[in-house]
Protein backbone atom coordinates (compact mmCIF):
# COMPACT_ATOMS: atom_id res chain seq x y z
CA UNK A 1 0.00 0.00 0.00
CA UNK A 2 1.33 3.26 -1.02
CA UNK A 3 2.32 5.99 2.21
CA UNK A 4 0.93 9.34 1.99
CA UNK A 5 3.68 11.93 2.04
CA UNK A 6 1.74 13.42 5.02
CA UNK A 7 2.29 10.37 7.48
CA UNK A 8 5.85 8.98 7.48
CA UNK A 9 7.95 9.66 3.96
CA UNK A 10 8.02 10.46 0.79
CA UNK A 11 5.73 10.58 -1.88
CA UNK A 12 4.82 6.95 -3.36
CA UNK A 13 3.06 5.76 -6.71
CA UNK A 14 -0.26 7.99 -4.70
CA UNK A 15 1.40 11.30 -5.58
CA UNK A 16 -0.39 12.72 -8.77
CA UNK A 17 0.72 15.25 -11.49
CA UNK A 18 -2.02 17.91 -11.49
CA UNK A 19 -2.59 20.66 -13.67
CA UNK A 20 -2.82 24.22 -11.63
CA UNK A 21 -6.17 24.89 -12.84
CA UNK A 22 -8.48 24.92 -15.47
CA UNK A 23 -7.36 28.06 -17.58
CA UNK A 24 -3.85 26.76 -17.18
CA UNK A 25 -3.29 23.49 -19.70
CA UNK A 26 0.59 25.01 -20.89
CA UNK A 27 1.99 24.14 -17.10
CA UNK A 28 4.51 25.81 -15.74
CA UNK A 29 7.08 27.55 -17.91
CA UNK A 30 10.29 25.79 -17.82
CA UNK A 31 12.12 26.54 -14.55
CA UNK A 32 15.73 27.97 -14.59
CA UNK A 33 17.41 28.18 -11.28
CA UNK A 34 16.36 26.12 -8.81
CA UNK A 35 13.89 28.28 -6.61
CA UNK A 36 12.13 28.15 -10.38
CA UNK A 37 12.77 24.20 -10.22
CA UNK A 38 11.34 23.53 -7.14
CA UNK A 39 8.28 25.72 -7.42
CA UNK A 40 7.71 24.35 -10.34
CA UNK A 41 7.17 20.67 -8.74
CA UNK A 42 4.83 22.08 -6.16
CA UNK A 43 2.85 23.74 -8.91
CA UNK A 44 2.55 20.74 -11.08
CA UNK A 45 2.64 17.60 -8.88
CA UNK A 46 -0.37 17.39 -6.18
CA UNK A 47 -2.03 15.46 -3.72
CA UNK A 48 -4.61 12.91 -4.25
CA UNK A 49 -6.89 14.98 -3.80
CA UNK A 50 -5.56 17.77 -6.39
CA UNK A 51 -4.91 20.17 -3.50
CA UNK A 52 -1.00 21.58 -3.00
CA UNK A 53 1.69 20.23 -1.11
CA UNK A 54 2.27 22.31 1.69
CA UNK A 55 6.04 23.13 2.91
CA UNK A 56 5.08 21.42 6.04
CA UNK A 57 4.28 18.14 4.07
CA UNK A 58 7.26 18.06 2.01
CA UNK A 59 9.80 19.11 4.56
CA UNK A 60 8.64 16.19 7.28
CA UNK A 61 8.61 13.63 4.12
CA UNK A 62 12.50 15.01 3.47
CA UNK A 63 13.21 14.78 6.83
CA UNK A 64 11.97 11.50 7.39
CA UNK A 65 13.93 10.38 4.06
CA UNK A 66 17.03 12.13 4.94
CA UNK A 67 17.23 11.98 9.06
CA UNK A 68 18.80 15.27 8.68
CA UNK A 69 17.35 18.87 9.87
CA UNK A 70 15.26 19.93 6.74
CA UNK A 71 12.50 22.65 8.18
CA UNK A 72 9.32 24.08 6.72
CA UNK A 73 11.47 27.55 6.82
CA UNK A 74 14.55 25.96 4.81
CA UNK A 75 12.24 24.91 2.19
CA UNK A 76 10.75 27.93 2.21
CA UNK A 77 13.73 29.42 1.68
CA UNK A 78 14.77 27.72 -1.40
CA UNK A 79 11.70 28.12 -2.84
CA UNK A 80 11.81 31.35 -2.88
CA UNK A 81 15.35 32.05 -3.81
CA UNK A 82 16.52 33.19 -0.33
CA UNK A 83 18.66 29.92 0.11
CA UNK A 84 20.57 28.24 -2.99
CA UNK A 85 23.13 26.00 -1.97
CA UNK A 86 21.19 23.07 -0.07
CA UNK A 87 23.01 19.43 -0.08
CA UNK A 88 22.69 16.87 -1.92
CA UNK A 89 20.90 15.17 -0.12
CA UNK A 90 18.58 17.54 0.50
CA UNK A 91 17.42 17.78 -3.44
CA UNK A 92 17.63 13.89 -3.47
CA UNK A 93 14.61 13.73 -0.99
CA UNK A 94 12.98 16.58 -2.55
CA UNK A 95 13.56 14.68 -6.05
CA UNK A 96 12.51 11.14 -4.72
CA UNK A 97 8.66 13.32 -2.78
CA UNK A 98 7.88 14.67 -6.38
CA UNK A 99 8.73 11.36 -8.02
CA UNK A 100 11.28 13.56 -10.37
CA UNK A 101 15.02 12.09 -11.16
CA UNK A 102 17.28 13.87 -8.93
CA UNK A 103 19.20 15.62 -12.18
CA UNK A 104 15.70 17.73 -12.22
CA UNK A 105 18.08 19.86 -10.39
CA UNK A 106 21.71 19.10 -11.47
CA UNK A 107 21.43 18.85 -15.41
CA UNK A 108 19.84 22.13 -16.83
CA UNK A 109 19.01 19.90 -20.52
CA UNK A 110 17.61 17.06 -18.45
CA UNK A 111 15.37 19.66 -16.04
CA UNK A 112 14.09 21.30 -19.05
CA UNK A 113 12.72 18.06 -20.38
CA UNK A 114 11.59 17.01 -17.32
CA UNK A 115 9.80 20.09 -16.62
CA UNK A 116 8.22 19.55 -20.65
CA UNK A 117 7.18 16.32 -19.61
CA UNK A 118 5.33 16.98 -15.84
CA UNK A 119 3.88 19.87 -18.23
CA UNK A 120 2.21 17.17 -20.27
CA UNK A 121 1.12 14.82 -17.11
CA UNK A 122 -0.39 17.53 -15.75
CA UNK A 123 -1.87 18.19 -19.07
CA UNK A 124 -3.16 15.15 -19.27
CA UNK A 125 -4.62 15.08 -15.96
CA UNK A 126 -6.87 17.13 -16.50
CA UNK A 127 -10.49 15.92 -17.52
CA UNK A 128 -11.28 18.03 -20.85
CA UNK A 129 -7.97 17.63 -22.05
CA UNK A 130 -7.60 13.51 -21.55
CA UNK A 131 -11.40 13.10 -22.81
CA UNK A 132 -10.19 15.06 -26.22
CA UNK A 133 -6.97 13.04 -26.32
CA UNK A 134 -8.91 9.78 -25.94
CA UNK A 135 -11.57 10.69 -28.70
CA UNK A 136 -8.73 11.41 -31.31
CA UNK A 137 -7.02 8.27 -30.75
CA UNK A 138 -9.22 6.26 -33.84
CA UNK A 139 -8.79 9.47 -36.44
CA UNK A 140 -7.37 9.53 -39.54
CA UNK A 141 -4.20 11.47 -39.78
CA UNK A 142 -6.03 14.45 -41.94
CA UNK A 143 -9.51 14.04 -38.48
CA UNK A 144 -6.39 14.66 -36.57
CA UNK A 145 -4.94 17.92 -38.64
CA UNK A 146 -8.79 19.15 -38.93
CA UNK A 147 -9.09 18.82 -35.03
CA UNK A 148 -5.77 20.56 -34.70
CA UNK A 149 -6.69 23.40 -37.10
CA UNK A 150 -10.06 23.79 -34.86
CA UNK A 151 -8.27 23.89 -31.47
CA UNK A 152 -5.49 26.72 -33.24
CA UNK A 153 -9.16 28.87 -34.18
CA UNK A 154 -10.42 28.52 -30.87
CA UNK A 155 -7.39 29.16 -29.10
CA UNK A 156 -7.42 32.32 -31.36
CA UNK A 157 -10.81 33.34 -30.46
CA UNK A 158 -10.20 33.12 -26.97
CA UNK A 159 -6.97 35.09 -26.89
CA UNK A 160 -8.87 38.08 -28.57
CA UNK A 161 -11.54 37.53 -26.45
CA UNK A 162 -9.13 38.13 -23.16
CA UNK A 163 -6.83 40.59 -25.02
CA UNK A 164 -10.77 42.68 -25.86
CA UNK A 165 -12.24 41.99 -21.80
CA UNK A 166 -11.60 45.44 -19.84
Amino acid sequence: MARSPREDGPAEPSARVEPSGPADRSGPAEPSGLAARIEALFQTVRRPDREQYTNEEVARACRAATGESFSTTYLWQLRTGRRDNPTKRHLEALARFFQVPPAYFFDERQGAEIAKELALLGALRDAGVCSLALRAVGLSPEGLDTVSELIDVIARRDAARRNQAP
